[in-house]
């Protein structure tokens, strides 16, 4: 959780998850002097520029070197400084993948990425500012923590927490003008551990980045129509919270994995893995990007038009719950 900082629910209300999160990042540089901040230039669309006008010191705009910068952030890890690197989705995890992964992972170094514009949340601007494979390569990296925060305030927490996190983190947020689904900052935030958003018994919806959100409004929905949806948001895709996934299978035997990402490597397979690996079976459908480059829209549109937003999640689970699945509680005879 991020202690001491006097950001508030106001400004996650008013701030973009970026902006949250340079804020934070202002905020956190007394506290660590030795944080050193480095763009592409993309310090106003990404954010950090707040803690280059505070620090101007302790901050690098490289221009358009993003392979360059990745290198940087190694040798100044390196000799003892505590890099945050900050630049799109797309150019962190597909244009500099070979430095993030040999630069940086391979040496387990303390580098905290915090990649904006991610997943389909710069819908307008086409597929080569979409970025839906981005937590695919990323958890795939060893060393790797992988973060993707519901909201602003979740984000703020999340900044908060890499700092004292040891290695190689990345922090994936959108473009901007996500909803808050949080009320409060102080909810007993920690990498690695999952939050349930809302108690249920019928089913399971576990999400991550804005797909939180819709996922609380589709249990609302779901709630008036006498189904009872429990909530899960798995903001650390690696390490997952294995516990909370398995007790899902066991008290409410269907799973809905919802993500801003493509349906391959992300949320719901890593979610998968963990219930193949139990043997035990259950109901399951993954909501996201398909394997499909994204059509160009506005990300509301276009969240609907691949049916991961609260109309798309409330049509999936009514069509899971038609499933008949065994309801004993003798899991043998499913290994």
């Amino acid at each position: 959780m991020a202690e001491g900082m006097t950001w508030s629910v106001t400004d996650g209300d008013k701030l973009t998850q970026a902006e949250v999160y340079g804020e934070v990042l202002s905020q956190l540089g007394d506290k660590y002097p030795d944080i050193i901040a480095i763009t592409a230039d993309l310090a106003s669309s990404t954010k950090i520029e707040r803690f280059g006008k505070k620090y101007p010191e302790r901050f690098i705009n490289v221009g358009i070197a993003e392979n360059s910068m990745f290198g940087m952030a190694a040798g100044l890890a390196l000799a003892g400084f505590k890099p945050v690197v900050s630049t799109f989705a797309a150019f962190t995890a597909l244009r500099s993948a070979e430095q993030v992964r040999t630069d940086i992972c391979y040496q387990n170094l303390d580098v905290k990425i915090i990649a904006t514009h991610a997943g389909i949340s710069f819908g307008q601007a086409g597929s080569t500012h979409h970025c839906t494979e981005d937590i695919a390569v990323m958890r795939s990296f060893a060393n790797m923590t992988v973060i993707v925060p519901a909201d602003g305030l979740e984000t703020g927490n999340a900044v908060a927490a890499a700092m004292e996190w040891p290695g190689p983190v990345y922090i994936r947020v959108g473009r901007g003008f996500e909803p808050p689904v949080n009320k409060t900052k102080d909810y007993g935030y920690e990498i690695g551990k999952a939050i349930t958003m809302r108690e249920g018994r019928d089913i399971t919806i576990i999400a991550c980045g804005v797909g939180v959100l819709h996922a609380v409004r589709a249990a609302e929905v779901l709630a008036r129509q006498g189904l009872s949806a429990r909530v899960i948001n798995m903001h650390t895709i690696k390490p997952i919270d294995r516990d909370a996934i398995i007790q899902a299978v066991k008290d409410t035997r269907r799973i809905i994995t919802v993500e801003d990402h493509n349906l391959i490597g992300g949320l719901g397979s890593a979610v998968a893995e963990v219930i193949i690996e139990t043997g035990k079976a259950c109901g399951f459908r993954k909501l996201g990007v398909p394997d499909c480059y994204s059509i160009v829209g506005y990300p509301e549109d276009l969240y609907h038009y691949y049916k991961f937003d609260a109309d798309g999640i409330v049509e999936t689970v009514s069509e899971l719950m038609r499933m008949e699945i065994e309801e004993d509680e003798d899991w043998e005879d499913e290994v």
